[in-house]
């Protein structure tokens, strides 16, 4: 997955330049994005402060974490129970 150029505070900021009452067409041509990704962040990221994104952020990273952490497990208990089941 591409990373964003633009930090979670970055992407705030320009969601609170719109709410102020600056033209979404304006600060979208201003810092170089397209309509749908200013409307994509405003659905992930609208109404939310610094803080909570960053605890989201943190919170997504360790959910992944844990994902990979069980996918790995169960492919060790599935190559056990195939080990086990073989007749010696």
């Amino acid at each position: 997955m591409k990373r964003s150029k633009f930090t979670e505070e970055q992407i705030i900021g320009i969601l609170r330049e719109q709410e102020t009452g600056a033209k979404t067409a304006d600060l979208c041509r201003q810092h170089g994005i397209s309509g749908a990704t200013f409307y994509a962040w405003k659905a992930k990221f609208g109404g939310q402060e610094v803080s909570e994104a960053k605890r989201l952020k943190a919170l997504e990273d360790e959910n992944t974490k844990l994902k990979r952490l069980l996918a790995e497990a169960g492919l060790d208990k599935a190559a056990l129970k195939d080990l086990l089941s073989e007749k010696w």
